[in-house]
């Protein structure tokens, strides 16, 4: 069973830039792809960012490419979501997923961190 657990969330002005962290414990971090999502109020939860596990290949919804820079560290467990020139529409809770679907599966998410783009 992994756990997973966001940090980085928080208020910032449009323009701004936050790091969000996602470190996982309970399993081997390295055989899983990783990803980040986010959720705004009244909206389906949408896919972010990706990295793979081996590679590194990154892939990234329309709306953040060239903002926003996903990247990990297996050597601490940990993946990170680099968000630059933030706009209002950023807002929402950011959730991280670990993700194998060759044997061992997993699929497992963590609780959120809250981000909030505002003047």
């Amino acid at each position: 069973q992994v756990q997973l657990v966001e940090s980085g969330g928080g208020l910032v002005q449009p323009g701004g830039s936050l790091r969000l962290s996602c470190t996982a414990s309970g399993g081997t971090f390295s055989i899983y792809d990783m990803s980040w999502h986010r959720q705004a109020p009244g909206k389906e939860r949408e896919f972010v960012a990706s990295i793979a596990r081996i590679g590194g290949t990154t892939a990234y919804a329309d709306s953040v490419k060239g903002r926003f820079t996903i990247s990990r560290d297996n050597a601490k467990n940990t993946v990170y979501l680099q968000m630059n020139s933030l706009k209002a529409e950023d807002t929402a809770v950011y959730y991280c997923r670990a993700l194998r679907v060759r044997m061992p599966t997993g699929d497992y998410w963590g609780q959120g961190t809250q981000v909030t783009v505002s003047s």
